[in-house]
């Protein structure tokens, strides 16, 4: 697989994102903070990361959470995953909440996300009257039951 080249810009302390393992999908993406940061239960907060980027057309970034951080800590992203388009050039921050019982501290250099690199489509909206039928239908949330 040919990578796809984005421009980055590193304004941290912290050592830029990249890849864990050959197969991993995303990046950890670092918090930069002068001071270290108290988010208390419930909380959430824009944490700044001093990454900005040029993606190529056609490209976006999603911001997920890190599994650990959910799992453990119940530190996850809010608007998950968060978009970065290709014609935003301000810095990447990172929308936070704690989702747990206890007080959760983010230092500076603390690897508080992923970032994940795909193409995505362009999508052209076309209004008509009805939609062909499918054997789910109008089935929602549920509709399939408990097996």
């Amino acid at each position: 697989m040919e990578p796809v080249k984005v421009k980055i810009i590193n304004k941290s302390n912290n050592p830029t994102p990249s890849y864990s393992t050959v197969d991993s999908a995303g990046m950890d993406v670092r918090a930069f903070v002068s001071e270290p940061i108290t988010l208390a239960p419930l909380e959430r907060v824009l944490v700044p990361t001093g990454l900005y980027m040029e993606l190529p057309c056609g490209y976006q970034c999603e911001i997920r959470p890190r599994s650990g951080l959910a799992l453990k800590k119940g530190i996850t992203v809010l608007n998950t995953p968060g978009t970065i388009d290709a014609d935003y050039r301000g810095e990447v921050g990172i929308i936070l909440i704690n989702l747990s019982n206890e007080p959760f501290v983010i230092n500076n250099g603390e690897r508080i996300c992923q970032m994940v690199i795909m193409p995505y489509s362009k999508a052209e909206l076309v209004e008509v009257k009805e939609l062909n039928d499918t054997e789910r239908g109008e089935g929602g949330f549920g509709h399939t039951g408990i097996k």
